[in-house]
């Protein structure tokens, strides 16, 4: 009986790195990368030894001086008196609150277009048309000037509301005042106030919470957990009988009465604006440079979003509308419930860039005095300190966790919609 010789792989040799097939490509990707990051330590480490050479060290404790200006609109306390990190706080919730503004505007107008361009109705497909062309092929800046300026000039002055026979008049039952110095809403308050919760730091690194917003939160959680269940139970119900229960008045209680006690037992009322002097007093002020920003930025966005929106819609075959007539559903239930639900497959990972280049979109905010991250940090801050450098880098910082933040909101929900091949 012959014996078999001895088959195992030969002892690795470092040549192998280079002629060896299966380990070539690994070799030429370790050494780019290290070539790239020696690179970038040259570069990080020439520019900060140029700078120690001329007595300007990279030094962030400029964000802890006083910063000694005014912020216009903000969203927690602040005062000039407060540090420089203080007013790039409110800075960055200045931005998120345009950004978040801009992309439910542009979202909710995008996709109306986006269906109306599509319409039967041929002036109305028109219309739309006209709409899209107008708003992408002229530059956001000059949206943005161009309607901070028609704010300021078509809205009456505060003086208007002044008189017996005023020239003006408040909205929704006197509780809205719009003025070219910014648009007056009432301000919700509570005479049982649970209070605030302090959460973490002092001074400029202060930050609360109002428990009365954390308990309405947790109560409207729970009140739309609990209706999924509702929601959950008739589908299973139809699946099994044919025939799906009714469930508004069930869905109306249980998101409305907790809400409503709630409310009911902090106190809930509701503090109007009123006219004292030259200006409108109390109430929450709007100003007019947030509403055309945010104005500007959803109008600009909606255009590129409709031409996704009809692009996805025409992605979808003919069948699926022709189908869903033939089971007696109306053209408005057709797109609802069967179209754009495929359609969102190939809208939305184009949608995610347009999310992104608003948010970035909302760098150009000190064109109407806005004062937003760009404005405090990149603008006044970085005039007084001189910080130039410590100051773009934290800026690019901001703009890239924010974009990366949104861009993994969406991956992950775009994530759940696709189709899943069994």
């Amino acid at each position: 009986m012959s014996s078999t010789p001895d088959e195992s792989d030969p002892p690795f040799r470092l040549s192998q790195l280079l002629y060896d097939t299966r380990y070539r490509s690994l070799t030429i990707q370790a050494i780019t990368f290290g070539l790239f990051v020696a690179l970038v330590v040259w570069l990080v480490h020439n520019t900060l030894q140029n700078l120690a050479n001329a007595g300007s060290e990279v030094d962030f404790g400029f964000l802890f001086q006083t910063a000694g200006y005014e912020i216009n609109q903000r969203l927690i306390d602040y005062t000039p008196e407060d540090t420089h990190f203080r007013a790039a706080l409110v800075g960055l919730l200045n931005t998120l609150l345009v950004a978040v503004l801009g992309c439910v505007a542009a979202t909710i107008i995008g996709t109306l277009v986006g269906i109306l361009r599509l319409s039967k109705n041929w002036l109305i497909a028109q219309l739309m048309a006209a709409y899209v062309e107008i708003f992408r092929n002229v530059p956001v800046l000059l949206w943005i000037v161009f309607i901070m300026a028609v704010l300021t000039e078509s809205l009456p002055t505060p003086n208007a509301f002044r008189g017996d026979d005023p020239a003006a008049t408040m909205l929704l039952f006197d509780g809205v005042a719009v003025t070219n110095r910014g648009t007056y809403i009432p301000e919700p308050l509570f005479s049982n106030s649970l209070g605030n919760l302090h959460l973490f730091g002092s001074g400029s690194l202060r930050m609360d919470i109002s428990l009365d917003l954390l308990a309405l939160v947790a109560v409207l959680a729970l009140s739309v957990f609990a209706a999924g269940k509702v929601a959950l139970r008739a589908v299973k119900i139809q699946n099994a009988t044919g025939t799906r229960p009714r469930t508004w008045p069930a869905m109306l209680v249980i998101l409305v009465l907790p809400t409503a006690a709630l409310l009911l037992l902090l106190g809930f009322h509701v503090d109007a604006p009123e006219l004292r002097g030259f200006n409108f007093r109390d109430g929450i002020h709007m100003r007019t440079s947030l509403i055309a920003l945010a104005m500007a930025l959803g109008l600009y966005t909606s255009a590129f979003i409709a031409e996704i929106v009809r692009g996805g819609i025409l992605a979808i075959s003919h069948g699926q509308t022709e189908a869903a007539a033939s089971l007696g559903l109306r053209p408005g239930k057709i797109m609802r419930l069967v179209i754009l639900p495929q359609a969102l497959r190939v809208i939305i990972p184009p949608l995610i860039s347009e999310y992104l280049s608003l948010t970035k979109n909302t760098s150009l905010a000190i064109a109407v005095g806005y004062m937003d991250i760009t404005g405090t940090l990149g603008g006044i801050t970085m005039n007084q300190t001189g910080r130039a450098l410590e100051s773009i880098l934290l800026l690019m910082l901001v703009y890239l966790v924010i974009s990366l933040i949104i861009s993994a909101v969406m991956n992950l929900f775009n994530a759940r919609m696709k189709l899943v091949e069994h």
